[in-house]
């Protein structure tokens, strides 16, 4: 009776650690024309319409950012040092849309 928690941890039952059951020298165990693997997987497949979507999402966010800290000096107000870090933040959040939709080391690839 009791749920699994409460009964003592069995040690023939617990799996081996993935570091224990690798060889030393993973590359020596593979064949020698066959092109290794990458060092690290990318977290999430980068599709096309996800990177337009949030691309442009995040251009049109750092537009608008830009556009607010921009509309006081239009009406006369001179450039405060708040209003002049707001722009440089909206035009740093354009940029990484830019970055998003561009993707300029070819990580992404296109999802048939």
């Amino acid at each position: 009776m009791g749920s699994f928690l409460s009964q003592p941890l069995d040690p023939g039952k617990v799996a081996a650690r993935p570091e224990a059951t690798s060889p030393a020298n993973p590359t020596a165990t593979a064949a020698p024309g066959a092109p290794a693997s990458p060092a690290q997987t990318p977290l999430f497949n980068n599709c096309w319409s996800c990177r337009v979507l949030s691309g442009s999402g995040l251009i049109g966010a750092g537009g608008y950012v830009y556009w607010v800290a921009r509309k006081p000096m239009k009406l006369g107000y001179p450039p405060s040092p708040g209003n002049i870090a707001q722009m440089v933040i909206g035009i740093s959040i354009a940029c990484w849309g830019v970055v998003v939709l561009t993707d300029p080391k070819g990580k992404a690839y296109r999802v048939v």
